[in-house]
């Protein structure tokens, strides 16, 4: 006759009684529906506190056709489905949406930053961090340089490099307020404080063209020579040429 081992039927019921719970719950929890729906910026710089997007728009893609957050159970949920909506709007770089303890469905978002504005016979629009396009905003309008010209995509990859530079540099991002391409693929730029125009050339040795330029910026501002030019050569790397 077998002997009944007491303490591995206890475990086992233990453990049965833990997993019945435990689907219960979670059972339970998934028809709960939400609290609301919560739009939260994430800011890594000055320049992105900004809303380029109001958080009413975001929301409303969160909860999609619903009244409101409150109308929505759990189990519902694709919050894939969700972030990638919310990843389409063309203002938005990222998002992670998910669902807090408390039953808030949250959306954390990283809005485009746009390092300049373009403009062309079709209309105007931002160009941001990243290299894409983003359009112009109703909410804001960005401090950045202004671009014109002959824009295309044999030019297209170098200039946004060369933005991404400017953009980078805290002299240059406050200085360089306008850059247009001419069709030799030739730039030419304008300074925010004084009325020359800055002849760059072609993007190339764009880094030793722009550190002759602020070595020469700081030497010549000293003695306010910078007020009686009219045009700053940077084409040659070895010199900057100036003409009154």
């Amino acid at each position: 006759m077998k002997i009944f081992n007491w303490t591995n039927i206890r475990l086992a019921l233990m453990f049965a009684a833990i997993v019945f719970l435990y689907a219960f719950t979670t059972q339970r929890n998934q028809h709960r529906k939400l609290k609301k729906a919560e739009v939260v910026f994430e800011h890594q710089n000055r320049e992105e506190i900004y809303p380029y997007i109001r958080p009413e728009t975001v929301n409303k893609l969160l909860i999609e056709n619903k009244s409101d957050a409150a109308a929505i159970q759990k189990v519902a949920l694709d919050l894939n489905k969700l972030e990638q909506s919310v990843n389409k709007n063309e203002m938005i770089e990222k998002s992670e949406v998910f669902v807090s303890i408390d039953g808030v469905l949250k959306a954390v978002v990283k809005q485009k930053t746009p390092i300049a504005r373009v403009f062309t016979d079709e209309g105007s629009f931002y160009i941001d961090y990243q290299g894409s396009t983003m359009p112009l905003s109703d909410e804001y309008t960005a401090r950045v340089p202004i671009v014109s010209g002959e824009i295309n995509g044999q030019n297209r990859d170098d200039l946004y490099k060369l933005l991404r530079f400017v953009y980078d540099d805290a002299f240059l991002k406050k200085n360089i307020i306008g850059i247009q391409v001419l069709p030799s693929g030739s730039l030419k730029m304008l300074s925010r404080d004084f009325n020359y125009t800055i002849e760059f050339g072609k993007t190339i040795n764009v880094e030793r063209k722009f550190n002759n330029y602020k070595a020469f910026y700081q030497k010549a501002v000293l003695d306010s020579s910078l007020y009686h030019y009219k045009n700053i050569n940077l084409k040659f790397t070895q010199q900057v040429v100036c003409t009154k």
